[in-house]
């Protein structure tokens, strides 16, 4: 069956985040189609992972096609180690690539569209991580940008919360852009912060006072507080000037390496940066590891434990004394 007379709607495929459908899907025929579709877009929920894995098995496809193998069918174990074998990426990828390949034919064993796994048998490299690489700012630094930002504009007062948002919660930046006015409460006597995570995980934070300052002047300045289901954090247009838009995580990349070129900070100064500085200077002042991880909302402390970066001081000051 060609690939053209496969009736898969363009919005689907579009959700799915395909433009058209990969030729040996679609050769396949309608059933292998609508079960390909089915895993991007029923089975993955998460904006990212989906586009992450679409991007993989799309590589895998063509590079199967490029070597003359046209069929889902005739696709083995020996072709799949062999494309993980030459893959041009870090072993993180290659995995993350390995394992959209196996999700996949899983689910296209499941529809019984193919009768076995070629992936299941494929191992991919070992890849083990004791420290992170996220570049993190020391305490003074975060405090030296936060001051440097100017508060006589509704878009430095925007910036400011931002930032201080991520830095006393440990948010991860699609977590914030995500925040609605009313995800700032009162509870009691404190005021809270409610953070929409991935996985669909609710999660909870008590404000920092600073960052209850930061909030409370820019909602007060943006004039939102009447906005209960409107975004918290929004863009700008050209007069900038608050939409009523919310702030994409692309927007506040650009944003954090402005204001960090400003404050004469790393250029390597990102997004996730400030998760990894706020874990690092917690840890520094008497925190643990398993409260950490609770504030972080990560699943294991382990991964907390790659951004406490607590440990490089005294490391180096180690390695100084080999007196030669």
């Amino acid at each position: 069956m060609s690939q053209e007379i496969v009736p898969i709607p363009p919005r689907d495929l579009d959700r799915a985040g395909f433009e058209i459908l990969p030729a040996m899907i679609a050769r396949a025929g309608e059933r292998a189609a609508w079960r390909f579709i089915e895993f991007f877009t029923a089975n993955i929920r998460n904006r990212n992972t989906r586009a992450a894995y679409a991007q993989a098995v799309t590589q895998f496809f063509h590079w199967c096609e490029t070597r003359g193998v046209r069929e889902v069918e005739k696709i083995k174990p020996v072709m799949i180690a062999a494309y993980i074998e030459q893959h041009p990426g870090a072993a993180p990828t290659v995995k993350q690539h390995l394992a959209a390949i196996r999700m996949l034919f899983d689910w296209l064993v499941i529809g019984q569209v193919i009768p076995m796994n070629p992936a299941s048998s494929v191992r991919g490299p070992k890849y083990v991580v004791k420290r992170g690489k996220t570049p993190v700012l020391k305490a003074d630094q975060a405090r030296m940008l936060l001051d440097s930002i100017e508060t006589d504009t509704i878009l430095g007062l925007r910036d400011r919360a931002l930032l201080g948002l991520m830095c006393y919660t440990f948010a991860r930046v699609s977590a914030v852009v995500g925040m609605r006015v009313e995800d700032y409460y009162q509870n009691g006597k404190r005021w809270w912060f409610r953070l929409h995570e991935k996985g669909g995980k609710r999660h909870e934070v008590p404000a920092h006072h600073n960052a209850e300052a930061y909030i409370d002047a820019y909602i007060r300045a943006a004039g939102i507080a009447d906005q209960p289901k409107g975004p918290l954090f929004r863009s700008v247009d050209k007069q900038r000037q608050l939409t009523t838009n919310p702030i994409t995580r692309t927007d506040v990349l650009r944003m954090i390496k402005r204001r960090a070129l400003a404050a004469e900070l790393p250029t390597s100064t990102c997004c996730h940066t400030f998760r990894a500085t706020g874990i690092t200077a917690y840890l520094e002042n008497g925190g643990t590891i398993e409260n950490a991880q609770t504030i972080a909302a990560h699943e294991s402390p382990r991964t907390t434990k790659l951004y406490d970066r607590t440990s490089d001081e005294i490391t180096l000051d180690e390695v100084e004394r080999i007196a030669i």
